[in-house]
């Protein structure tokens, strides 16, 4: 057994901070003296209560501990959640020799967790982490992240053994998140009797040979797909009963996704709009979709259209559309089970001034239990017709009655004339309204609002649920959106305020002193 390293390095002979001050006042003398009582008293704690003690710290701290203990420069090399990304280790020397040194000199004993991104790396030679893998699989690991440097286009990507995971891990791994190779799992290989997370991120793998591996990983529950470009046709056997979660994103030349597994729950989409199937499955209730070519919006359309066929029952709906063209038409198929919509429509330049922001009452009407509707519109300009430049009469739809509808917020507001239009529809129709948002802070496409201002998006946690995630930051207006934030607060005055019942809370929200570029005002 090697002795601990000398104070004021790391296991794996990096720097850290010295765990002590340098001797020098009475003080600090008196410090290291207590300080030395208490690492002879962590010497006699017995073995296993100091593994407990050291699986529960970060792995920096760990680290430093190891370096003042015998005791704990065992436990060291037994540490179960080696998270070895650069930032953590806080290299800024050769990252590919620490990480080698680190899992070269691990016992192989209770490693559970290993965790390695190579992104800033160059190219980093396969006997390494091939070696790295063996070390993990040889621990029993339970959860592997592993992230190669990114390679040029004419560069072959670094092929996964995946027999080498079926060499003593089949039983034991429960969380599998790989990025930037080539995945060839082949028949015979076994089964994942464990795998509950699979992520693949920019990883070349054919249609053949991920429908093969999913039907070896019957306790699958969650599925992260993102980038993969050999995928065209995504089936999802039937077997997967504890699949709740799928996740698919920007895998560009996905034309089908065919899914039979009966229990998903939450199911996330991005890319261009693809024939979707879940086959008799009635379980999906969360939705989340963004259309990210301009080219092929209308993802509005296709979730009034489209998307009761495949998820009658969602309760939570988040889509997001670039320059959406075709109005939202009115159909008899309802949303029954909708409490929650998020819109958000994106223009690259301005939203094109033929959609009609007064046909999403369809959705309104259409969802007779939905509680909060959000709309959001982030443009850098406004070039729809105005309610400031022309004051007819503004349209009416015959009544129809939101019951449910309670919290109702739109971000980017401008005087467009639909956009008032769907407004003062919702105040005089939605009779449990408590609160309604009207935000002027448009800032620029990228920003879509003010960061002070906005609600915050929901995005899905590995478990599935929706969380509420990071605000934007706000992006200096320019002249004419600055413009259109003063139409838009007069459009209030004028045509909204006075309809608004006094049992709800109106809150119009202007941009802050950052969306008008200046950093300080005074009060």
């Amino acid at each position: 057994m090697q002795d601990p390293p000398p104070r004021g390095e790391t296991p794996d002979s990096g720097p850290i901070a010295p765990m002590c001050n340098p001797k020098g006042s009475p003080s600090q003398q008196d410090d290291d003296s207590r300080g030395g009582e208490v690492m002879r008293s962590l010497d006699d704690l017995p073995e296993d209560i100091c593994r407990r003690i050291h699986a529960r710290m970060s792995l920096q701290n760990a680290a430093r501990l190891a370096c003042a203990s015998h005791t704990f420069w065992r436990s060291w090399r037994c540490y179960p959640n080696l998270d070895l990304r650069q930032r953590i280790l806080g290299l800024n020397g050769d990252h590919i020799s620490k990480i080698d040194h680190i899992l070269q000199n691990h016992s192989g004993v209770g490693m559970k967790k290993l965790r390695i991104e190579l992104f800033d790396c160059d190219k980093v030679d396969s006997c390494y982490i091939n070696s790295w893998l063996r070390i993990a699989v040889t621990a029993g690991i339970e959860e592997l992240t592993l992230y190669l440097p990114a390679t040029a286009e004419d560069e072959a990507y670094y092929s996964f053994p995946c027999s080498l995971l079926f060499n003593g891990s089949e039983n034991s791994i429960r969380y599998l998140d790989i990025g930037i190779c080539a995945f060839r799992p082949t028949a015979g290989l076994g089964r994942w009797r464990s795998l509950a997370i699979l992520f693949l991120s920019n990883v070349l793998i054919a249609d053949d040979e991920l429908e093969g591996l999913l039907y070896n990983c019957a306790a699958l529950e969650h599925l992260g797909l993102l980038n993969c470009p050999e995928i065209v046709c995504l089936k999802i056997p039937c077997l997967l009963r504890r699949l709740r979660v799928l996740r698919v994103s920007i895998c560009r030349n996905l034309q089908v996704i065919d899914s039979n597994a009966p229990n998903i729950s939450s199911f996330q989409f991005s890319g261009s709009l693809v024939s979707i199937s879940f086959g008799s499955a009635l379980q999906v209730k969360n939705v989340h979709m963004e259309c990210l070519e301009f080219g092929q919006s209308n993802i509005v359309l296709h979730a009034r259209t489209k998307l009761l066929s495949y998820a009658p029952n969602v309760e939570t709906l988040v889509i997001s559309s670039p320059n959406e063209m075709i109005s939202t038409p009115t159909l008899s198929r309802k949303f029954l089970h909708l409490e929650y919509l998020h819109i958000s429509l994106i223009g690259n330049e301005a939203i094109s001034p033929d959609y009609d922001y007064l046909s999403l009452v369809s959705f309104l009407e259409a969802s007779p239990r939905l509680e909060t509707f959000i709309l959001e519109v982030r443009q850098p300009s406004m070039e729809h017709e105005s309610v400031i430049r022309n004051a007819s009469q503004l349209r009416r739809l015959p009544q129809q009655r939101h019951t449910s509808l309670k919290s109702v917020t739109i971000v980017g507001f401008s005087s467009a004339k639909s956009l008032v239009e769907l407004t003062c529809h919702i105040v005089e129709n939605a009779t449990s309204l408590e609160r309604l948002t009207l935000d002027t802070s448009h800032g620029c496409q990228s920003s879509g609002g003010c960061s002070v201002n906005i609600p915050q998006r929901r995005y899905y946690t590995e478990s599935g649920a929706l969380e509420a995630a990071s605000p934007y930051m706000c992006i200096p207006m320019g002249e004419d959106i600055i413009m259109e934030t003063v139409k838009a607060r007069l459009a209030i005055r004028v045509h909204v305020t006075g309809k608004v019942p006094s049992s709800v809370m109106l809150e119009v929200v202007e941009p802050c002193s950052w969306c008008f570029g200046v950093e300080d005002v005074d009060a």
